[in-house]
């Protein structure tokens, strides 16, 4: 029990990563906004509860497969999904480049798409746990898009 809350913990971590960058609030703040931008308070709610949806995906293959099992394909997108997930927190505050933001925000939602493929193909139950992310990272990917065209 102890070492399956460690596994859990330590493969939740690396989701939260960026959290620790400067956010600077200032500058969302300065953009214009599209009618149907949520507060704030969402994004501090709804992205860990779907990093915790995620890792508990992760976390069920993990449990089903002994790690040399689990096809090159899956760790590589996930790799990926992960890469472009944890861009965003640097590219739209750090370097303020809602463009990149953007692409950022349509790598993830892509790149989920092809997570959900792979963790069917291994243990379909696991999938259930990544619908919130598509539904997230797509409704992400039309906010990027809008806040980046209404400040052009």
């Amino acid at each position: 029990m102890l070492k399956n809350c460690i596994i859990f913990i330590l493969l939740l971590f690396p989701w939260f990563i960026t959290s620790a960058f400067p956010i600077d609030y200032n500058y969302y703040d300065s953009l214009n906004l599209p009618f149907f931008a949520p507060p704030k308070l969402f994004y501090g709610i709804a992205w860990p509860l779907v990093y915790i949806l995620i890792t508990i995906s992760i976390f069920q293959i993990i449990n089903s497969f002994k790690l040399s099992d689990i096809p090159k394909s899956y760790k590589i997108t996930l790799f990926i999904n992960y890469l472009f997930n944890q861009s965003y927190t640097i590219i739209g505050f750090g370097l303020k480049n809602n463009f990149l933001g953007f692409v950022s925000c349509l790598g993830t939602f892509i790149s989920c798409l092809f997570l959900v493929v792979e963790t069917k193909e291994l243990k379909e139950k696991s999938t259930m746990y990544l619908l919130p992310y598509v539904l997230l990272s797509f409704f992400a990917t039309i906010l990027s898009f809008s806040i980046y065209i209404m400040n052009i």
